[in-house]
């Protein structure tokens, strides 16, 4: 049965076939995994501990990537993404390796699907961004994990995010957007090449346009955790450790802002 989709989400999954069948470097499943490199994709700080036994969705986290390494690791994996192709990427992982991977399409923000109680961890691939308002996204994340249970989610930082890295200017990267939550990214606007630029598996350089994406502030997202009974674990920010990257290149942008960060929350909903 196909999902019910809105405006955004037909636009975003459209945008994400296109992107997954160009072969952008977030679609190409992981095959190479031995037990080492898998806890390296989807725990590296140790949050976790035993992950074999455990119930995990990948949520909206399509690609044949954090599936594999949770399935090789040995937990019940599931997989919720908007993108039929994303997801054959993981039936594609299950095949490879031989192991179960469960997939379901939908969107992010309707979990309804799923039982309350039905994780131990919800593994939030870099997506949250392409909705315009975090929250029933982590109304459905706290109905579904068991207390005790893990979120780790990747979002672009607030304050970085409109930036384009191709404008250094001599001094810096021009920061000139308004700092305001749930505002849309004009990519037309702000960027110099407002496609997703990437080389495909061939080498062929591809230029796709991306999917819709949002602004939102520190402030609600963390509060938005905070409410919702989310203790703070682990936070990181992506930064380049390249020596002497060039102005301008991608590597020297990270340098100079972490334009990517992602933490570990654990659910610990207050009862009575």
């Amino acid at each position: 049965m196909q999902p019910h989709l809105d405006e955004l989400a037909r636009y975003n999954k459209e945008r994400w076939e296109a992107l997954a069948q160009a072969g952008v470097e977030f679609s190409r499943p992981f095959l190479n995994l031995d037990a080492t490199l898998a806890r390296q994709v989807v725990d590296p700080q140790g949050m976790l501990g035993k992950i074999a036994g455990k119930d995990v969705l990948c949520l909206a986290g399509g690609g044949g990537q954090q599936s594999a390494a949770f399935a090789l690791l040995g937990a019940n994996v599931t997989v919720l993404d908007l993108s039929e192709t994303q997801l054959a990427r993981d039936q594609a992982a299950a095949r490879h390796y031989n192991l179960p991977i469960t997939t379901h399409q939908g969107d992010m923000r309707d979990l309804s699907r799923f039982a309350d109680r039905a994780f131990d961890v919800v593994w939030h691939a870099h997506s949250i961004n392409f909705v315009p308002d975090p929250r029933p996204v982590f109304d459905g994340v706290a109905r579904v994990l068991r207390p005790g249970g893990f979120y780790r989610l990747s979002f672009h930082n607030p304050f970085t995010q409109g930036v384009d890295d191709a404008k250094w200017n001599g001094i810096g990267y021009p920061l000139n957007q308004p700092y305001i939550d749930g505002a849309e990214i004009d990519e037309d606007l702000l960027f110099t090449n407002p496609e997703w630029e990437f080389e495909d598996q061939n080498g062929v350089i591809q230029r796709i346009r991306g999917p819709r994406s949002f602004r939102h502030t520190l402030s609600t997202l963390l509060n938005g955790l905070i409410q919702r009974g989310f203790g703070l674990r682990h936070f990181a920010e992506e930064t380049s450790s390249a020596p002497n990257p060039t102005p301008g290149s991608w590597e020297h942008y990270k340098l100079v802002v972490a334009p990517y960060l992602s933490l570990w929350a654990m659910y610990q909903p207050v009862s009575g």
